[in-house]
């Protein structure tokens, strides 16, 4: 920047947002909407200093900044779930959009291959699931396990292991497992999740820790315990959150219309179709879904409650 650049504004301006952009950079967290801002800043700066010089590097610098304001705006929005220019504030979510694809492949994997068909076994090979994605291994305390499955704890584990799906370390039973506590949690193997076999899904640390936190604060919620919410309730709940837009509403629209399949949500709960309804008023009782939920026409309609927004899966 020369010294002799003239407006002086311009020239001011040019050198705070340098200043700006190297105390960005020494943040200890990112800030996308701080960042964005800068960029926006850059764009008008150097589209005036363009004007002043005619040199047309500068225009192109300044067409790359605004390029880089919209993506870096765009990035927050998806980072919290709402439009690029939404109203009203933002709802923090726990999942991104990238992660809660995740998510919905998972559950699909353990509405389809899941070695036990009732919905027990099926929280059960969820939550192991999400604990063993990446190597195929994973600790699990008791306390785990008796809070995912109560009184039939024991006997899902011991299920799972009969049927080879779960492995428990040599000399350790189901009820052992029951047993562990956090500071020596026990360490299951899950045969068809361990790297050296064809697998079902692949995503990194930080995105298997995220997607088994969101699991364990979905079936964990402290309305659905204290309505003593069963597993074929709880499993809905993930359902349903990981199949919700930013602002709720379940599934995502389009030719096959708003709403879930009925038969496919009922598969992966472990109920019948004509069953979903129940638990669909349970969830609304929890307020986890709001009151018009309805299971007419073979889809399940509806949406979350303002309270577990946080946890939509943002189709």
């Amino acid at each position: 920047m020369p010294d002799d650049l003239q407006p002086e504004a311009l020239r001011v301006e040019l050198t705070e947002l340098g200043d700006a952009f190297r105390a960005y950079q020494r943040r200890p967290q990112p800030d996308l909407a701080v960042l964005a801002e800068l960029h926006d800043r850059k764009a008008r700066a150097f589209a005036l200093w363009a004007d002043v010089t005619g040199d047309a590097s500068l225009r192109e610098e300044a067409e790359r900044a605004a390029v880089a304001a919209r993506t870096t705006r765009e990035m927050d929005a998806n980072r919290h779930g709402v439009p690029v220019g939404g109203d009203g504030p933002a709802v923090e979510r726990l999942l991104t959009r990238g992660q809660g694809v995740h998510a919905r492949n998972v559950l699909e994997h353990v509405r389809a291959d899941s070695p036990l068909p009732d919905a027990e076994a099926r929280l059960a090979v969820l939550m192991l699931t999400l604990r063993a994605a990446r190597a195929g291994t994973g600790n699990v305390t008791g306390q785990d396990l008796s809070g995912w499955l109560s009184s039939d704890a024991e006997r899902v584990l011991q299920e799972l292991v009969d049927v080879g799906w779960l492995l428990l370390p040599e000399d350790v039973t189901a009820d052992d497992a029951l047993m562990s506590r956090p500071e020596e949690p026990t360490q299951v193997t899950v045969p068809t999740l361990i790297p050296s076999q064809p697998r079902p899904f692949f995503f990194g640390k930080v995105t298997r820790a995220r997607l088994s936190g969101w699991a364990q604060k979905v079936v964990g919620d402290r309305k659905l315990r204290k309505k003593k919410a069963g597993p074929a309730t709880r499993l809905l709940a993930v359902y349903t959150a990981a199949h919700s837009r930013p602002d709720g509403r379940l599934g995502g629209g389009g030719e096959e219309g708003d709403g879930l399949a009925l038969d496919v949500v009922a598969s992966f709960c472990g109920l019948r179709p004509e069953d979903v309804a129940e638990h669909v008023g349970l969830l609304a009782a929890a307020g986890w879904l709001a009151e018009e939920a309805d299971t007419a026409g073979g889809r399940l309609r509806g949406r979350l409650a303002e309270r577990v927004l946080p946890l939509s899966g943002l189709l």
